[in-house]
């Protein structure tokens, strides 16, 4: 058994140091995705309100460049523009490169902007999550057969009354029982 407790000792080290990279980022990135309804992972999402300065022409006067100077200038957002269009009678909307758009009301003249700002981190570690591609795939079944791996070794380092058969089988009993509860009664 001591043969067995020692391989097991070396091959938990090294996988658990091997991917305690990936776990931390599966981590952190699974903390943010489990709290979308409040962050959001991928963008940040700010709103503006703004007046639209000088005479608001009728809707057959809204030209791109009277758009780039009007409602985009004022949020330094003049390069950005893609096209916009007519939702209802008396407001336009204005999309942005990025993601980014305004709204105005033409006839109080009063505008929106909502900036989208990728978040660097965020957006690119909770992308992992989604299965990216086939690489990804391999590698995370690679990386759950370790963690298999890790955890059955870990039965195995500790004996007696804290080892997989005392208090450490009791740990992991409840350990199963509290997702299974959450399964099947939340």
């Amino acid at each position: 058994m001591t043969g067995l407790r020692k391989v097991s000792r070396r091959l938990h080290r090294d996988l658990s140091f091997f991917f305690a990279g990936v776990i931390l980022i599966y981590a952190i990135s699974g903390i943010a995705l489990n709290h979308k309804a409040t962050f959001n992972p991928n963008y940040d999402i700010s709103r503006h309100t703004f007046a639209v300065t000088g005479p608001i022409p009728t809707r057959n006067g809204i030209t791109e460049a009277w758009v780039r100077e009007h409602l985009l200038r004022p949020v330094d957002e003049e390069n950005a523009y893609t096209k916009h269009y007519f939702p209802q009678p008396h407001t336009v909307k204005v999309f942005l490169k990025g993601g980014s758009s305004v709204v105005a009301d033409l006839t109080t003249g009063k505008a929106e902007y909502e900036a989208f700002k990728r978040r660097p981190f965020f957006g690119a570690v909770s992308r992992l999550h989604y299965n990216p591609g086939r690489w990804w795939t391999t590698f995370s079944d690679i990386f759950c057969i370790a963690l298999i791996i890790i955890t059955i070794t870990g039965f195995t380092m500790m004996k007696g009354r804290k080892g997989f058969l005392g208090w450490g089988g009791v740990e992991l009993l409840a350990g199963l029982l509290f997702p299974l509860a959450f399964l099947f009664f939340f």
